[in-house]
């Protein structure tokens, strides 16, 4: 069983390198909650979106009224409406898509707890 700590402090490159990335988000509206490592982004529909997330770039490529499909670390990956898909290390669920934006929640899987 890992101690409450040690995740802690196997946590903290992930923290200190989300922290960085909080501060150096695109224009697009990003929200992360470090401790849960979760992330929500709103990516304005219609124009070159993009928003550097948890460590890595993430930009919407395509979005229909139904799925949603995102280029994040390299790789596209299409996630339906209220669903949710893994792409590499990264959890991606859409939880909006509109004619204005789409929002996306991007997570790690990661939680730190004290």
């Amino acid at each position: 069983m890992i101690s409450a700590k040690t995740r802690l402090l196997l946590a903290a490159p992930l923290l200190a390198l989300a922290l960085g990335t909080v501060s150096a988000c695109s224009s697009e509206n990003t929200d992360c909650a470090l401790t849960t490592g979760t992330c929500t982004v709103t990516f304005d529909r219609g124009v070159d979106a993009k928003a550097s997330v948890l460590g890595v770039d993430a930009q919407l490529v395509e979005a229909t009224d139904t799925t949603v499909t995102v280029n994040i670390g390299g790789k596209n990956v299409t996630v339906p409406l209220d669903g949710q898909e893994q792409s590499g290390d990264f959890n991606i669920r859409v939880k909006s898509i509109t004619p204005d934006n789409v929002i996306l929640e991007i997570s790690t899987g990661v939680t730190v707890t004290e």
